[in-house]
């Protein structure tokens, strides 16, 4: 899943962007609200954390601009204020959830999931191929029914995939919706996490396997055994 940040706080930014990171999420930051709007609005994004104090555009304009553009990207406001009027603004102005700062890394992440569960119009809960199947929301995947550990980074390329079943995904759209823009490594990296995959597949019996499509990239697809 990648995430958009538009925070100011860049010590609260790097800190939650490393923890949402190793849990998985490709994470862009923006610290200022016009940045964030002009990100936001390329419609790369399944979620949007947005700070509402921010130099240049405060959140309740961002929300605003983005909803009346009809963009539905779920939006979890963030706020230092701690007011009844604060939380109802937010929610008017067309947010689907409200946090108010100081606040606990635990229930922002699992009102993420909530974000990703309910805000996941026209994409399935579960993806599924032959007895593969992943729940993104829960970061969870299974073969016939029983539990595959994967790391983050593995799990999110899977559902990359599983997104686009039977098609040839090219290497430079993985990289894209598991890394975030800061990434500056080699594309090849993708290799790495598809051969472990491909073992981790294998070794768990599934009855779909991840190919390779020559010059563009990789296809998940049915393994009839």
């Amino acid at each position: 899943m990648r995430l958009l940040m538009v925070e100011d706080e860049e010590s609260l930014a790097r800190s939650l962007g490393q923890g949402l990171r190793a849990e998985g999420y490709a994470v862009d930051v923006a610290a200022d609200g016009l940045t964030g709007l002009d990100l936001a609005r390329s419609g790369r994004y399944d979620l949007l954390v947005l700070d509402l104090m921010l130099p240049g555009l405060n959140g309740f304009r961002i929300c605003r601009q983005l909803r009346a553009e009809e963009h539905s990207v779920p939006i979890l406001m963030l706020t230092a204020k701690n007011g009844e009027y604060d939380e109802a603004e937010a929610l008017d102005c067309g947010a689907d959830d409200f946090l108010a700062k100081p606040f606990s890394y635990v229930v922002l992440t699992a009102r993420l999931r909530a974000l990703l569960r309910r805000g996941a119009a026209g994409r399935p809960a579960v993806l599924a191929a032959a007895d593969l199947r992943i729940d993104p929301a829960a970061r969870r995947c299974t073969v016939d029914d029983t539990e595959l550990r994967l790391t983050a980074k593995e799990f999110g390329v899977l559902e990359c995939l599983l997104r686009r079943p039977d098609q040839a995904v090219p290497k430079s759209d993985i990289l894209d919706a598991v890394w975030d823009s800061a990434f500056r490594g080699d594309i090849n990296i993708v290799e790495v996490y598809v051969a472990a995959l491909r073992r981790k597949l294998d070794r768990a019996g599934a009855h779909a396997r991840i190919e390779t499509v020559r010059g563009i990239g990789y296809r998940l697809a049915p393994d009839a055994r």
